[in-house]
């Protein structure tokens, strides 16, 4: 069911319109389900809701392990500390459509689904190109993009972008890369993963990352390439057509909405570990208000249909997306 919330002006059900108001509430719901069911951001956001005007996220450094003490040895006591941690303001987004009296009194149907239609598609767009632009300045390694003119910031909760060469951990131990120059190959694939799986906490302890979806714009090539990679048993670069490892282990999510984000000619793309992105919140969706439609006849004798929305979005732990294609990223295969 669609998240949408209808109210309506007084005596709008005792006007020319009261009998439009029902079919175009149904209408505006089932075009909302539509899209919701489409959507790529629950593929590569934590989604949640939210109470409070902004909400700070941060990360936990690892315990360390458990120590041998022997028999009736005392109990070593152990914890953990806040990491890097950034806070996440709601912007509010607003949008509004009328429909004249003159459309009711005419019966022109087809304007009474088609403005409906476009405004709720406008919504869920507005929700899927802000997605986009910041996994597509991301890429660029920006840190911050301009959307809808509204700055956002693109950085993880260390203050670097989300994808750099260079994520510090908290505890001084290392640098950490998750931006990578290789364009896509089997061999790529296969050493991205890996240098993933090897990703550490702030600790220097192993985190169990295993990415497990690849993420691309729209690109012919890349789509060709990744199916030729991912989509046989056998290795046909071999001369005994060794087994390929890489069959059957990946989610593929082609996203058109990055493709606008993204600078033209180069072929990103990006391997998610979904679950550590879902315990971690690696990229998190925030919604405080859920879209509320409200329905009041104007003093033009219009009846205008008005959107209020208040959402956020942005990155806090890094270690779930790695991305490769990208230059001045760091050389996995020399």
């Amino acid at each position: 069911m669609a998240n949408i919330t209808f109210t309506e002006g007084s005596g709008l059900q005792d006007s020319v319109f009261g009998k439009s108001q029902e079919p175009i509430k149904l209408f505006l719901e089932k075009r909302g389900e539509a899209f919701e069911q489409s959507s790529m951001l629950p593929e590569l956001f934590n989604m949640s809701s939210s109470k409070h005007w902004g909400e700070k996220l941060t990360t936990l450094t690892g315990m360390n392990s458990f120590q041998a003490v022997g028999e009736n040895g005392d109990y070593p006591v152990d914890g953990v500390q806040e990491g890097y941690s950034k806070f996440m303001e709601h912007m509010t987004w607003k949008n509004s459509f009328s429909l004249s009296r003159e459309i009711v009194d005419d019966s022109k149907l087809m304007d009474l689904k088609k403005q409906p239609a476009s405004f709720i598609a406008a919504y869920y767009r507005t929700r899927e190109k802000f997605g986009a632009a910041l996994f597509g300045a991301a890429i660029q390694g920006e840190e911050s993009m301009t959307f809808s003119g509204q700055a956002f910031d693109t950085t993880a909760a260390d203050g670097l972008c989300l994808f750099s060469t260079a994520h510090p951990s908290k505890a001084g131990e290392l640098e950490q890369s998750n931006l990578f120059s290789d364009e896509f190959s089997n061999d790529a694939l296969a050493a991205m993963e890996t240098a993933m799986q090897d990703f550490r906490g702030d600790n220097d302890e192993i985190l169990d990352v295993a990415p497990g979806t690849i993420l691309i714009p729209n690109d012919y090539y890349l789509k060709k390439e990744i199916f030729a990679a991912i989509g046989a048993d056998k290795d046909p670069a071999t001369a005994n057509n060794g087994f390929n490892y890489t069959f059957g282990r990946w989610n593929v999510i082609v996203w058109p909405y990055l493709n606008q984000y993204i600078t033209s000619g180069t072929r990103p793309w990006v391997l998610v570990d979904s679950r550590y992105n879902d315990e971690y919140g690696s990229a998190v969706w925030l919604d405080r208000v859920e879209l509320e439609v409200r329905s009041e006849l104007a003093g033009n004798d219009a009846n205008v249909w008005k959107g209020y929305a208040r959402f956020t979005a942005g990155f806090n732990d890094w270690r779930a997306f790695a991305v490769g294609g990208v230059s001045g990223g760091t050389a996995l295969i020399a």
